[in-house]
Protein backbone atom coordinates (compact mmCIF):
# COMPACT_ATOMS: atom_id res chain seq x y z
CA UNK A 1 0.00 0.00 0.00
CA UNK A 2 2.82 2.39 0.86
CA UNK A 3 4.58 1.56 -2.42
CA UNK A 4 1.42 2.51 -4.34
CA UNK A 5 1.17 5.83 -2.48
CA UNK A 6 4.85 6.65 -3.05
CA UNK A 7 4.60 5.82 -6.74
CA UNK A 8 1.81 8.39 -7.16
CA UNK A 9 2.57 11.11 -4.59
CA UNK A 10 6.29 10.68 -3.95
CA UNK A 11 7.92 10.80 -0.53
CA UNK A 12 6.26 13.08 2.01
CA UNK A 13 3.35 13.40 4.45
CA UNK A 14 0.67 13.18 1.75
CA UNK A 15 1.67 9.63 0.87
CA UNK A 16 1.72 8.63 4.54
CA UNK A 17 -1.70 10.23 5.09
CA UNK A 18 -3.12 8.40 2.07
CA UNK A 19 -2.02 5.05 3.49
CA UNK A 20 -3.26 5.85 7.01
CA UNK A 21 -6.64 7.03 5.71
CA UNK A 22 -6.90 3.86 3.64
CA UNK A 23 -6.29 1.73 6.72
CA UNK A 24 -9.12 3.42 8.61
CA UNK A 25 -11.41 3.01 5.60
CA UNK A 26 -10.45 -0.65 5.39
CA UNK A 27 -11.25 -1.23 9.06
CA UNK A 28 -14.66 0.32 8.60
CA UNK A 29 -15.52 -1.57 5.40
CA UNK A 30 -13.65 -4.87 5.50
CA UNK A 31 -16.94 -6.67 6.15
CA UNK A 32 -17.97 -5.89 2.59
CA UNK A 33 -15.20 -8.01 1.06
CA UNK A 34 -16.44 -11.49 0.21
CA UNK A 35 -13.32 -12.94 -1.40
CA UNK A 36 -10.33 -13.06 1.00
CA UNK A 37 -7.94 -13.46 -1.94
CA UNK A 38 -9.09 -10.07 -3.28
CA UNK A 39 -8.22 -8.09 -0.14
CA UNK A 40 -4.76 -7.10 -1.38
CA UNK A 41 -6.11 -5.62 -4.60
CA UNK A 42 -8.95 -3.96 -2.67
CA UNK A 43 -6.52 -2.26 -0.27
CA UNK A 44 -4.28 -1.06 -3.08
CA UNK A 45 -7.30 0.34 -4.92
CA UNK A 46 -8.36 2.34 -1.85
CA UNK A 47 -4.85 3.82 -1.59
CA UNK A 48 -4.76 4.59 -5.31
CA UNK A 49 -8.14 6.36 -5.14
CA UNK A 50 -7.02 8.34 -2.07
CA UNK A 51 -3.85 9.45 -3.85
CA UNK A 52 -5.68 10.51 -6.99
CA UNK A 53 -8.20 12.43 -4.90
CA UNK A 54 -5.35 14.28 -3.20
CA UNK A 55 -3.89 15.20 -6.57
CA UNK A 56 -7.28 16.57 -7.57
CA UNK A 57 -7.55 18.41 -4.27
CA UNK A 58 -10.71 16.66 -3.07
CA UNK A 59 -11.49 14.42 -0.12
CA UNK A 60 -10.78 10.70 -0.70
CA UNK A 61 -13.89 8.51 -0.78
CA UNK A 62 -14.09 4.79 0.03
CA UNK A 63 -13.62 2.56 -3.01
CA UNK A 64 -16.69 0.84 -4.40
CA UNK A 65 -16.38 -2.84 -3.48
CA UNK A 66 -19.39 -4.09 -5.41
CA UNK A 67 -17.13 -5.72 -8.01
CA UNK A 68 -15.74 -7.98 -5.29
CA UNK A 69 -19.15 -9.18 -4.15
CA UNK A 70 -20.01 -12.42 -5.90
CA UNK A 71 -22.60 -13.35 -3.28
CA UNK A 72 -26.08 -12.29 -4.41
CA UNK A 73 -27.83 -12.56 -1.05
CA UNK A 74 -27.50 -10.53 2.13
CA UNK A 75 -25.09 -11.37 4.95
CA UNK A 76 -25.93 -14.40 7.02
CA UNK A 77 -26.21 -14.17 10.85
CA UNK A 78 -22.59 -15.22 11.37
CA UNK A 79 -21.36 -12.48 9.04
CA UNK A 80 -23.54 -9.90 10.80
CA UNK A 81 -22.06 -10.92 14.15
CA UNK A 82 -18.53 -10.61 12.74
CA UNK A 83 -19.27 -7.14 11.35
CA UNK A 84 -20.75 -6.03 14.68
CA UNK A 85 -17.69 -7.33 16.53
CA UNK A 86 -15.41 -5.44 14.12
CA UNK A 87 -17.34 -2.19 14.64
CA UNK A 88 -17.26 -2.60 18.43
CA UNK A 89 -13.49 -3.33 18.31
CA UNK A 90 -12.77 -0.15 16.31
CA UNK A 91 -14.99 2.10 18.45
CA UNK A 92 -13.55 0.70 21.68
CA UNK A 93 -10.06 1.57 20.42
CA UNK A 94 -11.20 5.08 19.44
CA UNK A 95 -12.65 5.61 22.90
CA UNK A 96 -9.20 5.01 24.40
CA UNK A 97 -7.62 7.92 22.53
CA UNK A 98 -7.08 11.22 24.30
CA UNK A 99 -9.96 13.67 23.97
CA UNK A 100 -7.97 15.91 21.62
CA UNK A 101 -6.83 13.07 19.34
CA UNK A 102 -10.25 11.40 19.36
CA UNK A 103 -12.03 14.58 18.27
CA UNK A 104 -9.87 15.15 15.17
CA UNK A 105 -10.08 11.43 14.30
CA UNK A 106 -13.88 11.46 14.56
CA UNK A 107 -14.15 14.57 12.41
CA UNK A 108 -11.66 13.34 9.82
CA UNK A 109 -13.00 9.82 9.37
CA UNK A 110 -16.66 9.83 10.41
CA UNK A 111 -18.08 13.23 9.37
CA UNK A 112 -18.12 15.53 6.38
CA UNK A 113 -15.63 17.86 8.11
CA UNK A 114 -12.63 16.26 6.45
CA UNK A 115 -10.04 18.82 5.36
CA UNK A 116 -7.28 19.87 7.74
CA UNK A 117 -8.42 23.48 7.37
CA UNK A 118 -12.01 22.67 8.33
CA UNK A 119 -10.95 20.60 11.33
CA UNK A 120 -8.59 23.36 12.44
CA UNK A 121 -11.38 25.92 12.18
CA UNK A 122 -13.99 24.01 14.16
CA UNK A 123 -11.49 22.94 16.83
CA UNK A 124 -9.81 26.35 17.05
CA UNK A 125 -6.29 24.98 16.53
CA UNK A 126 -3.57 25.44 13.87
CA UNK A 127 -3.52 23.18 10.82
CA UNK A 128 -0.15 21.81 11.91
CA UNK A 129 -1.68 20.71 15.19
CA UNK A 130 -4.45 18.90 13.31
CA UNK A 131 -1.84 17.01 11.29
CA UNK A 132 0.18 16.06 14.37
CA UNK A 133 -2.91 14.94 16.32
CA UNK A 134 -4.11 12.82 13.42
CA UNK A 135 -0.68 11.23 13.10
CA UNK A 136 -0.49 10.52 16.82
CA UNK A 137 -4.11 9.35 16.94
CA UNK A 138 -3.55 6.86 14.12
CA UNK A 139 -0.46 5.48 15.83
CA UNK A 140 -2.24 5.05 19.16
CA UNK A 141 -5.31 3.62 17.42
CA UNK A 142 -3.19 0.96 15.75
CA UNK A 143 -1.67 0.05 19.12
CA UNK A 144 -5.08 -0.13 20.82
CA UNK A 145 -6.49 -2.25 17.99
CA UNK A 146 -3.64 -4.74 18.32
CA UNK A 147 -4.00 -4.84 22.11
CA UNK A 148 -7.76 -5.33 21.98
CA UNK A 149 -8.02 -7.78 19.10
CA UNK A 150 -8.89 -10.78 21.27
CA UNK A 151 -11.16 -8.98 23.75
CA UNK A 152 -14.92 -8.62 23.85
CA UNK A 153 -16.16 -5.04 23.64
CA UNK A 154 -19.30 -3.16 24.50
CA UNK A 155 -21.96 -2.87 21.80
CA UNK A 156 -21.11 0.33 19.92
CA UNK A 157 -24.31 0.12 17.87
CA UNK A 158 -26.43 0.69 20.97
CA UNK A 159 -24.73 4.02 21.69
CA UNK A 160 -24.93 5.01 18.02
CA UNK A 161 -28.63 4.16 17.79
CA UNK A 162 -29.46 5.96 21.04
CA UNK A 163 -27.53 9.05 19.95
CA UNK A 164 -29.30 9.03 16.59
CA UNK A 165 -32.74 8.77 18.21
CA UNK A 166 -31.90 11.59 20.60
CA UNK A 167 -30.74 13.81 17.74
CA UNK A 168 -33.83 13.06 15.64
CA UNK A 169 -36.15 13.83 18.55
CA UNK A 170 -34.26 17.01 19.44
CA UNK A 171 -34.25 18.33 15.88
CA UNK A 172 -37.93 17.51 15.39
CA UNK A 173 -38.71 19.43 18.58
CA UNK A 174 -36.59 22.34 17.39
CA UNK A 175 -38.36 22.44 14.02
CA UNK A 176 -41.70 22.72 15.85
CA UNK A 177 -40.45 25.90 17.49
CA UNK A 178 -39.65 24.34 20.86
CA UNK A 179 -35.86 24.49 20.85
CA UNK A 180 -36.02 25.84 24.40
CA UNK A 181 -37.16 22.35 25.44
CA UNK A 182 -34.13 20.80 23.76
CA UNK A 183 -31.61 23.02 25.53
CA UNK A 184 -33.52 22.59 28.78
CA UNK A 185 -33.30 18.82 28.52
CA UNK A 186 -29.78 18.44 27.10
CA UNK A 187 -27.74 21.56 27.95
CA UNK A 188 -26.22 22.85 31.17
CA UNK A 189 -27.79 26.12 32.27
CA UNK A 190 -24.46 27.92 31.79
CA UNK A 191 -23.59 26.24 28.47
CA UNK A 192 -21.88 28.32 25.79
CA UNK A 193 -22.87 28.73 22.16
CA UNK A 194 -19.79 29.26 19.98
CA UNK A 195 -18.77 29.91 16.43
CA UNK A 196 -15.29 28.66 15.51
CA UNK A 197 -13.71 32.05 16.26
CA UNK A 198 -15.74 33.37 19.18
CA UNK A 199 -18.32 32.83 21.91
CA UNK A 200 -21.76 33.97 20.74
CA UNK A 201 -23.58 33.66 24.05
CA UNK A 202 -25.35 31.11 26.16
CA UNK A 203 -28.58 29.14 26.16
CA UNK A 204 -30.70 32.21 25.39
CA UNK A 205 -28.58 33.04 22.35
CA UNK A 206 -29.02 29.50 21.02
CA UNK A 207 -32.80 29.68 21.43
CA UNK A 208 -32.96 33.11 19.76
CA UNK A 209 -30.80 31.95 16.88
CA UNK A 210 -33.00 28.93 16.18
CA UNK A 211 -36.15 31.07 16.44
CA UNK A 212 -34.68 33.56 13.95
CA UNK A 213 -33.93 30.77 11.47
CA UNK A 214 -37.42 29.33 11.78
CA UNK A 215 -39.01 32.76 11.34
CA UNK A 216 -36.97 33.16 8.14
CA UNK A 217 -38.30 29.83 6.85
CA UNK A 218 -35.07 27.87 7.35
CA UNK A 219 -35.39 24.19 8.22
CA UNK A 220 -32.79 21.57 9.15
CA UNK A 221 -32.61 17.89 8.24
CA UNK A 222 -30.41 15.46 10.17
CA UNK A 223 -27.73 13.80 8.05
CA UNK A 224 -25.25 12.15 10.41
CA UNK A 225 -24.62 11.61 14.11
CA UNK A 226 -21.26 10.68 15.66
CA UNK A 227 -20.93 10.07 19.40
CA UNK A 228 -17.96 9.40 21.63
CA UNK A 229 -16.98 9.97 25.25
CA UNK A 230 -17.50 13.65 25.98
CA UNK A 231 -18.40 14.62 22.40
CA UNK A 232 -21.50 14.52 20.23
CA UNK A 233 -21.52 15.66 16.58
CA UNK A 234 -24.63 16.34 14.52
CA UNK A 235 -24.45 17.08 10.80
CA UNK A 236 -27.50 18.70 9.22
CA UNK A 237 -28.66 19.97 5.86
CA UNK A 238 -29.85 23.58 6.00
CA UNK A 239 -32.89 24.11 3.80
CA UNK A 240 -33.42 27.74 2.79
CA UNK A 241 -36.93 29.06 2.04
CA UNK A 242 -38.03 28.72 -1.62
CA UNK A 243 -38.23 32.49 -2.10
CA UNK A 244 -34.68 32.98 -0.79
CA UNK A 245 -32.63 29.91 -1.76
CA UNK A 246 -29.31 31.53 -0.80
CA UNK A 247 -30.43 32.53 2.68
CA UNK A 248 -28.09 30.14 4.48
CA UNK A 249 -25.17 27.78 3.79
CA UNK A 250 -26.12 24.28 2.63
CA UNK A 251 -25.12 22.54 5.84
CA UNK A 252 -24.11 22.81 9.46
CA UNK A 253 -22.11 20.85 12.01
CA UNK A 254 -23.13 20.95 15.66
CA UNK A 255 -20.10 20.05 17.79
CA UNK A 256 -21.32 19.38 21.33
CA UNK A 257 -18.80 19.09 24.16
CA UNK A 258 -20.36 17.18 27.04
CA UNK A 259 -19.82 17.37 30.78
CA UNK A 260 -21.56 14.80 32.98
CA UNK A 261 -23.77 13.85 30.05
CA UNK A 262 -25.02 17.36 29.25
CA UNK A 263 -23.84 19.95 26.75
CA UNK A 264 -21.31 22.40 28.15
CA UNK A 265 -20.35 24.04 24.84
CA UNK A 266 -21.83 23.80 21.36
CA UNK A 267 -19.80 25.03 18.40
CA UNK A 268 -21.75 25.72 15.22
CA UNK A 269 -19.72 25.29 12.05
CA UNK A 270 -20.66 25.69 8.38
CA UNK A 271 -18.29 23.56 6.23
Amino acid sequence: MRAVALSILGYGPDAEDAVQDAMVTALRRVGEVRDPEAVGAWLRTIVRNNCRARLRGVRPVPVDTAWLDTYSGGPDPEELLEQSALRDWVWHALDELSEADRLVMLLRHFTGVTSYEQIASICGIPVGTVRSRLSHGRKVLAERLRAGAELAHADASSLAAASRRQAEDALATAMRGDFHQVVGDLWHADAELRLPDRVVGGVDAAVRGMASDLDAGVRQRLVNVVAGPGVLIWETDLISPPDNPDHCPPGAVWLHKLHEGRVSTMTLFHP
